[in-house]
């Protein structure tokens, strides 16, 4: 009998100084749908941009990918979400899934700016630094009460590490996704800043001098010149509000910035910028249940037969798939009713109930150890999914949406072409 085959991959044991029990960090994959010209992949390179270091960077979309082959890598490298990006003749969409089952939000996004405009627009625009090697933090503005609300807001907060304050560092805190509901337009206005800190009650010649390291004395005869240039700032130069104004718990980044040192904090846009209208919210990954429409709203009659058609379709689907599993099991009795009539008739005994095969094994041996490593990949990939969907029960960031309320399927004005069955990223079996 050949030795058992360890799984390492799929096992792996936490390594020494690890906790099993951390709390584990949502990363994402931001992809596009089809054919979407170059200013959507823009937008795709800048989201993926503002999501690191938690996201796949250079990750390639080809047009035979299915939706499926990104839900199965998902599991081993740790996914959360996916960021879906898509344009028909109504516009560009954006659809933000929990992996590996929903739900799904799937917004228009009315409008966006590229990180390259919003530079364009500043007078001095700031070069990228480390500010990118940490994760941003997440503002909420104005989302109310309803529950397309509340789970709206609940898949942005899972999208983004979570906060401890306890054990924070100050240093973590480098950039900034602001997220403000309008409750008049029922838009969503994006927005992504770097987070910066400058002296308080100064100049900005001693700010300059403070915080570089070669001042431009272009104009200046001496140093003294552009010092006491000081004296004839206007009042906005010297001053800083009372409301940008903190003291330093924790050293941060940058000279001088020592822990109870008062600066006043400035918010640079590094962009992109959007402003996003949520359509729709569906129970799956990418299909299901509609639990929300903006377009479509349904009588509770309707909404009632649409829950027995549902519950229909899945009772047929279980018969289905326990007739295919009768099917196999009568499929492999005749055929090792067959293998054991051909081994009677060729002159080999009549085999008794329990025997040991432990010759033919051995004979086959070669044939064996191959059908044996393909089917320890087969249950790796069914431990890895049941283990991943264990770890990311989507279900739990509804609450108590799911029972609420649900709407028809059909995608009405929104969605035109951009349905479950998009090219390039699909679903089609």
């Amino acid at each position: 009998m050949g030795k058992a085959r360890k799984k390492n991959r799929t096992h792996a044991k936490p390594e020494e100084g690890e906790n099993p029990n951390a709390v584990k960090v949502p990363k994402t994959f931001v992809m596009r749908s089809g054919e979407v010209g170059s200013s959507v992949m823009g937008l795709v390179g800048d989201i993926r941009r503002l999501m690191e270091p938690n996201t796949a960077t250079k990750l390639r979309e080809r047009k035979n990918n299915r939706l499926r082959d990104f839900v199965a890598v998902a599991g081993p490298l740790g996914v959360t979400h996916f960021v879906i990006l898509s344009r028909t003749e109504h516009g560009t969409n954006m659809r933000i899934s929990r992996v590996p089952r929903g739900p799904t939000l799937s917004f228009q996004v009315k409008t966006y700016s590229l990180a390259k405009d919003i530079a364009a627009m500043q007078k001095a625009p700031k070069s990228p630094g480390l500010e990118f090697q940490v994760a941003p933090l997440l503002v909420l503005n104005n989302f109310g009460d309803s529950n397309e609300m509340k789970l709206m807001s609940t898949v942005f907060q899972n999208m983004f590490p979570p906060i401890n304050i306890q054990t924070m560092q100050l240093a973590d805190a480098r950039r900034v996704v602001l997220l403000n509901y309008n409750s008049e337009t029922k838009h969503i206005d994006f927005r992504h800043y770097n987070v910066s800190v400058k002296p308080v009650g100064i100049s900005k010649s001693i700010k300059r001098v403070i915080t570089t390291a070669v001042p431009d004395l272009k104009g200046f005869d001496d140093i003294s010149d552009y010092v006491l240039r000081g004296a004839f700032a206007s009042e906005s130069d010297v001053e800083d509000g009372p409301d940008s104004t903190v003291t330093l718990g924790q050293d941060y980044v940058g000279r001088n910035n020592r822990r109870q040192d008062q600066r006043a904090i400035k918010l640079v846009e590094l962009g992109p910028r959007m402003e996003l209208k949520l359509v729709k919210i569906q129970a799956g990954m990418c299909d299901g249940e509609v639990l929300y429409h903006d377009f479509i709203k349904r009588s509770p009659e309707e909404l009632k037969a649409q829950k027995a058609e549902r519950q229909k379709k899945a009772q047929e689907k279980a018969a289905r798939r326990k007739a295919q599993e009768a099917n196999v099991v009568k499929k492999k009795a005749e055929k090792a009713a067959e293998k054991e009539a051909h081994r009677i008739a060729t002159g080999g005994a009549p085999r008794k109930a329990g025997e040991d095969e432990d010759d033919e094994e051995e004979a086959h041996d070669g044939k064996r150890k191959r059908a044996a490593d393909d089917e320890d990949e087969e249950e790796e990939e069914q431990d890895e999914e049941e283990q991943y969907q264990d770890d990311s029960d989507n279900y739990s960031d509804m609450g108590d949406l799911a029972p609420q309320f649900s709407d028809d399927e059909d995608e009405g004005a929104f969605s035109g072409e951009d349905d479950d069955h998009m090219e390039g990223l699909s679903d089609d079996e």
